[in-house]
Formats: structure tokens, C-alpha cells, sequence
């Protein structure tokens, strides 16, 4: 069985003409997620475009993972749509190896064990 069919791709645009091409581009840049961590469920990107702001900061792409465990959120801009798309997976991506790094170091450190006083034999 084939693990993509269980991980979701939500791409939406606030303001801006969703084109093929950049539908692709972001289907690609999200597949480097997919690999990078399994437990991803699902993955919704809302790139968004304000003409009122300055050129440098007109685009923003906000990038939502749900995962098991706690969710991810990061939010990024930039003065092209594609560079932010770009920057926004390398953002969760840092992201995830972070948590991964942090899960592994975790649990090869030992934790004390706590036990009940009613659990203990009792000494002679």
C-alpha cells in the first residue's frame, strides 16, 4: 500500500488566481515534507497577495501541518509568490528536523522511574 494516499496537499489563495504552474510548484515542494516525515496528515498552505504593501513584503505564505502530536503553524513573506512557497517549506522543513532532533535526543535519555508506595514490597 502506497503511504501518499494518506497525506492531503491543501493549497489556497486569498487574493490571488490559484494557477497551474503555481499549484504544481507547490505540490513538489511539499512532496520534500511528505518524505521527510510520515506522520504528517495533512498540510494547508494560503498564499496570499496584499497590493497595498510594500514590494518586498507583498506576498505571504502561511503554512498550517497537522500531525500527530502538536500542530505547526509558520508564516512567511516575500516579493515573489514561487520565493515564498520556497521559503515557507524550508521553514517547516527546519521545523520537523527540529522536533525529530528533539524526539531522539528525549528518548535516549533515561528517565527516572517513579513508582507508588503501594506498589514497593514491603522490607522485612
Amino acid at each position: 500500500m502506497n503511504r501518499q494516499n494518506h497525506h492531503e496537499l491543501i493549497v489556497s489563495g486569498i487574493h490571488l488566481e490559484l494557477t497551474p504552474s503555481l499549484k504544481t510548484f507547490v505540490q513538489e515542494k511539499a512532496e520534500r515534507l511528505f518524505r521527510h516525515e510520515e506522520r504528517i496528515v495533512r498540510i494547508r498552505v494560503e498564499l496570499e497577495c496584499d497590493s497595498k504593501e510594500t514590494v518586498g513584503t507583498r506576498f505571504k505564505a502561511k503554512g498550517h501541518i497537522a500531525i500527530h502530536g502538536p500542530d505547526m503553524n509558520a508564516t512567511v513573506e516575500a516579493e515573489e509568490c514561487h520565493k515564498a512557497v520556497a521559503l515557507l517549506v524550508d521553514k517547516l522543513d527546519r521545523m520537523l528536523r527540529r522536533r525529530s532532533r528533539l524526539f531522539k535526543v528525549k528518548r535516549h535519555q533515561p528517565q527516572p522511574a517513579a513508582f507508588d508506595e503501594a506498589e514497593l514490597p514491603n522490607a522485612i
